[in-house]
């Protein structure tokens, strides 16, 4: 079984050696940089940077975007079930329930949200 992996292994230690042996190289001979503050700062238009760089968005946000995913996975779901929907019936009565099911929990947590406020922008 192992002489199977053995081409793999010998592949992997030689990548992994070559890639040990080059970062060591390059400790080793490359040249030393020296540090600048002032090229190292951030260039902003000719300003100096002042302030946080990224706008802070308020948590009704992430809400909002983690229910639109959440419910739209839902209807991925959905979709191929309605277009299988005829020949699920055929075979009995189950298929229908448990689509019910799966809405109506979908339902609960539609309703929970509602409740919560999760939904309300003006909140």
């Amino acid at each position: 079984m192992l002489e199977n992996y053995l081409p793999v292994i010998m592949q992997a230690v030689i990548a992994l050696g070559f890639a040990g042996v080059m970062l060591l190289m390059s400790l080793l001979l490359g040249k030393k940089g020296k540090s600048n503050p002032t090229k190292e700062s951030p260039y902003e238009c000719g300003m100096k940077p002042i302030g946080d760089g990224a706008p802070r968005f308020s948590v009704k946000f992430y809400v909002i975007a983690m229910l639109f995913v959440i419910f739209d996975i839902e209807v991925v779901f959905l979709y191929p079930w309605a277009v299988q929907f005829r020949d699920l019936i055929q075979e009995g009565p189950m298929a229908f329930w448990s689509i019910c099911g799966f809405a109506g929990v979908l339902a609960v947590a539609y309703i929970y949200a509602l409740k919560k406020g999760a939904l309300n922008w003006n909140a």
